[in-house]
């Protein structure tokens, strides 16, 4: 099993072809970036891994976890691959870790997509989150992982492919990371801020927010690029928090014209 100090990772695509991390939302599974790695591994190598503390990677985290703990990993496993630099996208937790990379070692950076992400937790953000938590200290592991696609997707979504929301869930339980570990991932997100460090980054990250992103409203973005110094913003209509798994096509697209332009 492929292993980088601890963090399980895979990788796709030819060997010589330009490296392309994937890095995942709160969940941490590599697995979460299935419906793009075809499009994706087309054009680079392709590398996604498991969140420490989650998935095949080592489960055991510190006290307290920070956005710097998972741009580290995301530093490390470049360093076993041998990768000077790479192009990064990253989805919500994943994002705001790409942009702490970018930020803290720009020359292992190329350009960077941060996807439904924020320099700062909005309000909603937070209130969503005391929520999800809630029914985790209170009504336990199978409510939250249920109440889960209720953030993630769009109702239209859900109520077609609410057959495959249930058959997913067992294993969703079986993988679950536990109690302790998800409150940490959740604590270092909500306390993430960047407004007084971030830098002039626009010549190499785009944002892509979803208009209609449950989780993550779009204005975080917008408030991202701005911040940023103008970045450019790419927009989906359509397709909620997990967007690249709603809409891949439209999302493959919108991030092979960034990365290959």
């Amino acid at each position: 099993m492929p292993d980088a100090a601890g963090l399980y990772y895979e990788t796709f695509g030819p060997d010589d072809a330009p490296p392309l991390i994937l890095s995942s939302g709160l969940g941490g599974s590599a697995s979460y970036w299935a419906p793009n790695i075809p499009a994706l591994a087309r054009h680079f190598r392709v590398i996604t891994y498991d969140h420490r503390g989650t998935g095949r990677s080592d489960r055991a985290l510190p006290a307290r976890v920070t956005v710097a703990d998972l741009a580290a990993d995301m530093v490390t496993l470049l360093d076993h691959l041998s990768i000077d630099s790479a192009d990064i996208v990253g989805h919500a937790a994943g994002g705001v870790a790409g942009l702490a990379v970018a930020m803290d070692h720009p020359q292992r950076v190329r350009r960077v997509v941060i996807v439904n992400g924020w320099v700062k937790a909005d309000p909603h953000f937070l209130r969503c989150f005391a929520a999800r938590l809630a029914l985790l200290r209170h009504a336990g592991v199978e409510a939250f992982l249920k109440a889960q696609p209720i953030f993630l997707f769009p109702a239209n979504w859900i109520s077609v492919h609410d057959a495959a929301l249930d058959a997913e869930l067992p294993h969703q339980i079986a993988g679950f990371p536990g109690t302790a570990t998800m409150e940490k991932r959740i604590a270092a997100l909500a306390s993430f801020d960047a407004t007084e460090q971030i830098g002039n980054l626009a010549d190499k990250t785009l944002v892509l927010v979803a208009d209609d992103d449950m989780l993550v409203p779009a204005r975080a973005g917008d408030t991202l690029a701005k911040a940023l110094g103008g970045a450019p913003v790419a927009r989906m209509g359509w397709g909620g928090h997990a967007c690249n798994v709603t809409d891949a096509a439209t999302f493959d697209t919108l991030v092979l014209d960034y990365l290959r332009s």
